[in-house]
């Protein structure tokens, strides 16, 4: 037999919310200019970097070595990952100053991702 609902029942039922996915992404940064020059421009750069971790955007990142360019793990939402993470390249001084160039690749994490969302 079927359970009976009463219209009743139904109206205590909780509106329906939209579940809030964070998406990561990696960033490839690769310089543009020889070394020297991007350097200029490293402190500028890495405050954005701090700004960026405390507002829970950045995970991770540093320098490639050899040092070419660097790498970012990023946490991004998943309704607008690429407006997302073209705000987060716009922002950085080296992209500004035309120092480096971006590669922003969101990641759809299968494996490790609870790891990564206790970070």
């Amino acid at each position: 037999s079927r359970p009976w609902i009463s219209s009743y029942s139904l109206s205590k039922v909780p509106p329906v919310t939209r579940i809030r996915i964070v998406m990561y992404a990696i960033a490839i940064v690769r310089y543009r200019r020889p070394l020297d020059e991007v350097i200029v421009h490293q402190e500028p750069h890495r405050a954005y970097l701090r700004q960026l971790k405390a507002e829970g955007k950045l995970l991770a990142a540093g320098p490639q070595d050899p040092r070419f360019g660097g790498l970012f793990l990023l946490k991004v939402p998943d309704e607008s990952p690429q407006a997302a993470l073209g705000e987060i390249r716009d922002g950085d001084p080296f992209y500004q100053q035309g120092a480096a160039q971006y590669e922003m690749l969101p990641w759809n994490v299968v494996i490790g991702k609870d790891d990564l969302d206790r970070l």
